[in-house]
């Protein structure tokens, strides 16, 4: 853009465009609109009155009539009609810049890490309802069961499974983890599965990231030297729960993951409650949480959807006369 320099001192400065009163232009173009004081003022939420003084305003920095006063009619001068459609064109671009500027802003993101299969298995079923309430806020996972690191890792928010919570960090409690054997019911049908000891005929399903190791559930459940007929081993825990969906054998994973299937019939917990182990699952960041900020919605979600979770499971067990 050239600006051009004037000044009887010699001094250069800029000849800015005058700009006509901005309230006044908007209550114009809105009176003009509905040729009426009245269905303006309804419109701008303000008084008859106001808008008249808005118009009048205007109508003496132009130095030119917008409108015709009659006692019973409004009508727009021959100068109000030009300057309607000008002003609403110039209005639009206004409006359709906005538009543009607010859909190029960068949205409000919120990084999460959690472990792999608690991210397939319960989180992202369960995300469309944090996103429906806050659908301002671009919610980026990524999946991993190292230990915290904020420093080389970028994520707002750390869902791990604790037995408490970690030092140096804000650790927000949303979920208890309950941890048994689980298998399909065909084979807990099939092959009698009642005491510990009847492992001994069966596939014992174990993963690298397990929580909870067999060895551990049959030491606490008396049956330490127990040998089993097979052991299937995997990486990950989906993959182990994917093979005690398929009949393979048991595995040793938390109950929230394998609830639905629970529920519908599909899955079982053949020794009920015993050897059963408790964790804590906590969302972790690095600072105090704001109030309203995305990270403090988010573990409020959590905190929300994690007791929806243990109330399925509690209604569960009470059924069976379980006490978890």
């Amino acid at each position: 853009m050239r600006l051009r320099y004037a000044g009887k001192s010699g001094k250069r400065r800029p000849l800015i465009k005058k700009m006509p009163p901005l309230n006044a232009v908007r209550a114009f173009e809105v009176a003009a609109r509905h040729v009426s004081f009245t269905k303006a003022a309804a419109e701008l939420n303000v008084t008859h009155g106001a808008v008249s003084r808005q118009v009048a305003l205007l109508e003496e920095w132009l130095g030119v009539a917008l409108f015709h006063r009659a006692p019973s009619q409004l009508t727009l001068t021959e100068a109000g009609r030009g300057y309607l459609i000008e002003v609403s064109a110039a209005l639009d671009r206004l409006v359709a810049a906005s538009i543009h500027v607010t859909k190029q802003a960068s949205p409000v993101v919120l990084r999460a890490n959690a472990p792999p299969t608690f991210t397939m298995r319960w989180l992202i079923p369960r995300l469309s309802a944090f996103q429906r309430r806050y659908p301002d806020v671009e919610v980026r996972l990524t999946t991993s069961v190292d230990p915290l690191n904020f420093q080389e890792n970028t994520y707002d928010i750390a869902i791990r499974g604790q037995h408490g919570p970690l030092s140096h960090f804000k650790s927000v409690p949303f979920m208890t983890e309950i941890i048994a054997p689980i298998c399909h019911v065909d084979l807990q049908e099939t092959m009698h599965l009642i005491h510990p000891r009847d492992l001994e005929a069966h596939t014992l399903i174990s993963y690298a990231t397990e929580p909870y190791s067999w060895s551990e559930w049959l030491g606490a459940t008396g049956v330490p030297d127990l040998k089993p007929a097979n052991m299937l081993r995997f990486e990950q825990m989906y993959f182990a729960l994917q093979a005690a969906s398929e009949g393979l054998g048991l595995a040793m994973v938390p109950l929230f993951l394998a609830i639905d299937d629970i529920i519908s019939g599909r899955l079982c917990v053949p020794f009920g409650p015993l050897g059963i182990k408790r964790r804590t699952y906590y969302a972790n960041s690095t600072a105090p949480l704001r109030a309203a900020s995305p990270a403090s919605e988010f573990c409020k979600w959590l905190q929300k959807e994690g007791r929806d979770t243990e109330r399925s499971i509690t209604a569960w067990a009470a059924d069976r006369d379980w006490v978890l």
